[in-house]
């Protein structure tokens, strides 16, 4: 069974590593429970960090394994994926390495789904497949968002890159009634519509795609206020350095050099916040603001609240807004929680995902020419 066990560590006084949130294993106990009562041997794979292709002790399971153990005995959990530069590549020796003794294959790591690799994509072409009940459940949820969402549909979208959104931002905005955009990407709409933002992180290789989404007629919530500090001391300025004490404000959205914006202001989070009140759908993802640091967090708790108390349809993407609502108490008010990062974006972009596509095109698929009756 392919999951993803791809989960956040902390290292011990000792120098062990130990699970720092368990969210995405206990996301798969569902379908690894279900196999355990009907007799099934499982063994669960998945990849862990970014070893490049070669075992790192730094990226080793056993934290992992430990925890799964805690949570369901009996499941065995193979070593790092990416200790074998084949994953990442799909070689066709890997796979058949990775299925040799299995009877059956399951994929319950949607997050996982949007990469071609050979875990995802390889193993269906050789074995009898399916998708686990979390993934079934991404792909249901997520679907609905994009063929039939009760109307208002907003969106409030965070983070620190554009780039990275760009397709996803272009896609809801043809879906959505209000998109409301937060966090450091934000700033490059502003200068889209020609605020200073200072030293704020701006994509200048953007900046025409969001004046072009701005220009196409869906309604866009920009920051109307922001809290900045002065980075004129970082080393690395808004990108990177340490944020000390120095003095924080909440000004307009325009910035004079040397000042960056960290979080959406108190208006801006207010009027994010009655968007998401009068929805009938909500989607959100990615942070508003630094929100791990508390000088700018208001923004990102306002509207974790917001999307909380909604009483609409509620759809949080995983990661940092997943991370964001855990540490507020609120992760079990969302109608639902996706396990997918990038997955999540990918799937909403496109309509599909690799790992999805090659379930569907498995041996015992309808159609397949080796399917069984």
């Amino acid at each position: 069974m392919r999951v993803d066990f791809n989960v956040p560590l902390r290292r011990l006084p000792s120098g062990r590593f130990e699970v720092a949130d368990d969210f995405r294993i206990r996301a798969a106990l569902p379908t690894l429970t279900w196999l355990l009562e009907r007799g099934a041997a499982v063994t669960a794979c998945s990849h862990l960090g970014r070893p490049h292709g070669a075992p790192d002790p730094r990226w080793s399971m056993e934290p992992v394994r430990q925890r799964l153990s805690a949570l369901c005995p009996g499941v065995a959990l193979a070593d790092n994926l990416r200790f074998d530069p084949g994953e990442e590549s799909n070689d066709p020796a890997f796979v058949a390495r990775l299925v040799d003794g299995f009877d059956a294959y399951v994929n319950e790591a949607f997050a996982a789904s949007h990469r071609a690799h050979g875990s995802v994509v390889g193993p269906p072409a050789r074995l009898p497949s399916a998708a686990g009940r979390q993934v079934a459940r991404e792909v249901e949820v997520l679907g609905s968002l994009l063929h039939d969402p009760a109307r208002p549909f907003v969106a409030v979208v965070g983070g620190a890159k554009v780039a990275d959104k760009m397709g996803l931002l272009l896609s809801l905005a043809r879906r959505v009634d209000v998109l409301a955009v937060g966090g450091a990407m934000a700033f490059t709409f502003l200068a889209a519509q020609g605020h200073r933002v200072g030293s704020s992180i701006v994509d200048e290789e953007r900046i025409a795609d969001c004046r072009r989404l701005l220009a196409a007629g869906t309604t866009v919530l920009l920051p109307t206020d922001v809290v900045a500090r002065d980075v004129r001391g970082d080393r690395n300025g808004a990108a990177g350095g340490h944020a000390g004490e120095e003095e924080v404000v909440v000004t307009g959205p325009d910035l004079a050099e040397g000042w960056a914006g960290f979080d959406i202001g108190p208006d801006t989070a207010e009027a994010f916040a009655a968007a998401v009140a009068r929805a009938g759908t909500v989607l959100w993802n990615g942070p508003l603001g630094a929100f791990e640091d508390e000088r700018f967090a208001s923004g990102t708790r306002r509207v974790a609240e917001a999307v909380a108390a909604s009483g609409g349809f509620t759809v949080v993407g995983g990661g940092d807004s997943a991370s964001a609502l855990d540490r507020l108490g609120l992760a079990d008010r969302v109608g639902f929680l996706s396990t997918g990062g990038g997955a999540t974006l990918d799937f909403i972009e496109h309509g599909d995902l690799p790992g999805l596509a090659a379930l569907r095109q498995a041996v015992n698929a309808p159609g397949h020419a080796g399917a069984r009756s």
